[in-house]
């Protein structure tokens, strides 16, 4: 693990071990750190956003920090009355995706250099082996170790939006009847669009 993933796996555990205090939360920690689990180490996807060595934490961080400033806003607190707690937010950023975990493995294949020679490169290619879904699985694999709240289990599950494989119809009802669904929604595809690194440019 490079230095900069070092920086990226001491915030996030320093950001959790601040706000998540629940039975259980501990467990969970010790788990993502273990060497059964890939989560400090794993992509965030295999060619899109964070598609790199430690990119799911990096991503994690980047949803936790567009979380809260979304939910800093006037309009947010204001108009929308949107207000949950530091462990709620912590909880639903930072683990949000760990249905990603031992899902990615390196692969190599060929491509041509500068020159047109062709080498072997390597690539992350994608292999759940509990396909479970993505958010549900996330909700799942952390339920497994702490309770969540119906809102932070539905936030969670819906975070994808409306570019999940879900019914839209469905997705819409449960962003309306979940405002921290849309909120981590919104802060994820900021995340992702906009404040990550791609590679398939």
């Amino acid at each position: 693990m490079n230095l900069m993933n070092m920086d990226f796996k001491n915030r996030f555990i320093e950001i959790y071990k601040e706000n998540i205090k629940r039975e259980g939360a501990d467990k969970l920690l010790e788990y993502l750190c273990s060497r059964n689990c890939d989560f400090f180490t794993a992509p965030a996807s295999t060619k899109f956003h964070c598609s790199y060595e430690g990119g799911l934490c990096e991503h994690s961080l980047n949803v936790y920090d567009c979380l809260k400033s979304y939910l800093e806003t006037d309009r947010a607190k204001e108009k929308f009355g949107l207000s949950f707690s530091e462990e709620t937010i912590a909880i639903v950023s930072l683990l949000h995706d760990v249905c990603k975990t031992n899902t990615y493995k390196v692969s190599m294949r060929n491509k041509k250099d500068e020159s047109g020679t062709w080498i072997q490169v390597p690539y992350y290619e994608y292999n759940d082996t509990l396909p479970y879904g993505h958010g549900e699985k996330s909700v799942y694999i952390v339920s497994g170790f702490m309770r969540l709240t119906r809102d932070e289990a539905m936030a969670i599950r819906w975070h994808m939006g409306f570019s999940g494989e879900e019914d839209k119809k469905l997705v819409g009802n449960a962003l309306r009847a979940y405002p921290l669904a849309l909120a981590l929604n919104i802060a994820d595809c900021e995340a992702s669009s906009f404040v990550e690194e791609r590679n398939d440019k």
